[in-house]
This record gives C-alpha cells, sequence and structure tokens, in this order.
C-alpha cells in the first residue's frame, strides 16, 4: 500500500451528467481520500476539485475538531492493522461504517496541528533519503544492463578490433564476430495450451508447465534457470495439443503480457502459447543467449513489440532477430565475466532494497507512534487513553 499527499490529477474523466446519473460524489480541494477496495488503506488529499467511485471513501474534517493533515497521518497510522477490520479473507476491502466507527484520537486541533507538522518535516527527511536510495538502485539497474550489453558486444574482453554492427541494439562489436539470424543457430518452437473443457486433460498433470505466472521469476534477471512452475499439463494434453516438451537447457522468452523476460529451462519442460523458445545448437551457448536477449529487451519492446496496452511480440519478427556471435569458447568466457560483474551488482541492490524498506517500517512506525503518543512531540503534551 502507498500513499500520495496530494492528487493533482486523475487519468480518468466524468462528465457533470455522469456524476449526476451514477450520484457521485464531488470534493473540493482539501478533501482526504481513503481508499476502501483494491489498494485499501491509500490516503490522499485533494489538490483539486474531484469525483471518486465507491471504492473511495471521502473524508471534509470539522476545522473545530480535526485538522486534515493530522487526519491523512491517522488514517495512515491504521495500515498495519487494517486486516483485522477485512470483511472476508478472501478479498482485502473495508466499508464506510467501519472506517467511519474507528476511535479518533482526542486531542485538540492544536495538538493535532503540531503533530501534523512534526511529521511533516520527519517524514519528508525520511522520504529524501528513501528517494535518493532509490535512485541509486536506478543507477545500478541501468549498469546491469549497460554491463550484459558490453559483454555481448565484445567490450569487456581483452581489446579487439571493432566495427560498425548491422544490429539495431548494438553500436560495434568485433571484427572477428558474425551476426547471424538466431533461427539458424537454435531450433525456435513455441507452446499451448491444452483445451481446459476437456478435464482429462488435465489430470495425472506432471509435466513442467511455463506460462505467465513465472515472469515473476525472471522479472529481475536474477536467476538463470527455471526448475520450478506453478503448473504442470499431463502426457494427455500434451498428445492433444499444439504444446511439446522441449529440453532441459532450451531458452524461454515471454512475447506477450509481460514481454521480453528470458530463462533457461532447468529441465524438461513445455510452455504456454505464450513463449516462445529456442534450443541451441553446438554453435551457441544458451547462457550467452541469454544474455543476448536481456540486453536486447529494450529493443525487443521498443522496436518490435506491438500494442498500446499489452505488448506481444510476433512470430514473424521473432523469426528476424540477430545476436552478435562469437566462437562458443568465447560466448563461455563472456558469461562468466558478465555474472562476476552482476553478482557484484545485484549485492548492492540488494543491500539497498533492505534499507529502503527499513526506512519505510521505520516512517510507519514514526508515524504510528506521533498520533498515538507513545514518542513526545515538540510543543504538544498528548493525552495516553
Amino acid at each position: 500500500m502507498t500513499s500520495q499527499r496530494a492528487v493533482r490529477q486523475t487519468e480518468r474523466h466524468v462528465t457533470a451528467e455522469g456524476i449526476a446519473s451514477k450520484r457521485l460524489p464531488v470534493g473540493k480541494e482539501g478533501t482526504v481520500l481513503f481508499a476502501m477496495y483494491a489498494s485499501v488503506g491509500t490516503v490522499s488529499i485533494l489538490d483539486i476539485e474531484a469525483s471518486w467511485n465507491q471504492a473511495i471513501l471521502g473524508m471534509e474534517p470539522i476545522p473545530s475538531l480535526a485538522d486534515r493533515q493530522f487526519l491523512f497521518y491517522w488514517l495512515l497510522s491504521l495500515r498495519p492493522h487494517l486486516r483485522e477490520f477485512f470483511r472476508s479473507n478472501t478479498q482485502d476491502n473495508l466499508n464506510a461504517d467501519q472506517v467511519g466507527n474507528l476511535p479518533y484520537p482526542v486531542l485538540t486541533v492544536e495538538q493535532q496541528r503540531a503533530i501534523a507538522d512534526f511529521l511533516d518535516a520527519e517524514t519528508a527527511r525520511i522520504d529524501a533519503l528513501i528517494a535518493k536510495k532509490r535512485r541509486l538502485a536506478t543507477k545500478l539497474g541501468e549498469r546491469r544492463l549497460s554491463t550484459m550489453l558490453r559483454g555481448v558486444s565484445g567490450r569487456l574482453m581483452s581489446s579487439v578490433r571493432m566495427v560498425d554492427s548491422r544490429l539495431p541494439w548494438v553500436s560495434h562489436r568485433p571484427e572477428h564476430w558474425d551476426e547471424p539470424l538466431l533461427r539458424l543457430l537454435a531450433r525456435l518452437g513455441s507452446g499451448h495450451t491444452p483445451s481446459r473443457s476437456r478435464p482429462e486433460w488435465w489430470t495425472d498433470c506432471t509435466i513442467p508447465w511455463i506460462t505467465t505466472g513465472e515472469v515473476t521469476q525472471m522479472r529481475e534477471d536474477r536467476i538463470e534457470h527455471i526448475t520450478e512452475t506453478r503448473e504442470k499439463i499431463s502426457e494427455t494434453g500434451m498428445a492433444n495439443s499444439s504444446a511439446e516438451l522441449h529440453p532441459s537447457g532450451t531458452v524461454v522468452l515471454s512475447r506477450t503480457a509481460s514481454a521480453g523476460f528470458s530463462a533457461i529451462m532447468g529441465q524438461d519442460m513445455a510452455t504456454s502459447q505464450d513463449f516462445v523458445t529456442w534450443t541451441c545448437g553446438p554453435l551457441l551457448d544458451p547462457r550467452y543467449l541469454l544474455l543476448c536477449l536481456r540486453a536486447m529487451r529494450p529493443d525487443l519492446l521498443g522496436r518490435l513489440a506491438q500494442g498500446s496496452t499489452h505488448k506481444t511480440i510476433y512470430m514473424p519478427d521473432i523469426e528476424t532477430i540477430r545476436i552478435p556471435l562469437p566462437a562458443l569458447r568465447e560466448q563461455k568466457a563472456i558469461v562468466e565475466a558478465v555474472w562476476r560483474s552482476l553478482h557484484k551488482i545485484d549485492k548492492m541492490t540488494s543491500l539497498l532494497g533492505r534499507q529502503i524498506q527499513l526506512l519505510l517500517e521505520h516512517r510507519q512506525a514514526l508515524i504510528t507512534a506521533a498520533v498515538t503518543g507513545e514518542i513526545e512531540v515538540p510543543g504538544t503534551t498528548i493525552p495516553q487513553p
């Protein structure tokens, strides 16, 4: 759950007729918004006049009783405990009565303002530090991509004569390298989903089956091999569909939905139609191909992927993919050199991630402690309950 202090614009708009017909609420600048469904616990303050749907609770504080900035922080302090109020174990949601019946702190408006001012200053310092660390994490991500690109374009190895590359995502490559079509170096394949309307095809499922559920494993490029899948298919289902069993070492690339992510099969597996596969021949190392696919991801998504909402890389475009190709021994040396560098980058990235998480936890704890009186805020005495 996240919170954004000010709402200055919205992605969607509604007409006056729509507001009237649906009886939608309209809030003026300063209205405090609290999400009860979906991103439950998200808190914002309107910086514009706006309307909202039934998933949002809008609150306009009574000036003599509540300070809007304090209300904002008080709602944030509830986030660790919201699950206690959920109406079911399967859906995270609240209703207006539940939120309205929560006990608001017994504080004067002046005390509330003093606490809000204190939290404004303290959270701003924490947020600035978090932003700095996130910028560092972004730079490490850029360095990670640069390291892979330098590796597969020959710039990590010993100095050699470089020539212009014909590839759109590589500027130069060693003179002694080639740039062949990938489909000439590896057998191109894909997958399929056995019909869900045939339950007999979905019994005794023992074959690991890569679907879009595995993209979460691939997303950060931290792993090379997929060894487990969320779903499996049966031999009968595979026999009655276009799915096929690919050998261990086959490289997979997601081409629909979350397109552009790749990995290597850690055992014999099948895939859904959302993936394309390459089973490498004797001139291509799967780990080197994986680095190429990850280094060219911006090109795959920017030049070949189609669709405004869900990007898809179509098979005719996949068949045109070329890669920079050194000798097999050099491929293996490049892979080892790249991963030595990546492991160092990943270690620093993980450290930053832990630091950011601790700062977020400290921020939440500080807000809770301030609004509940667990810590004394300068300039105010808070009565204990």
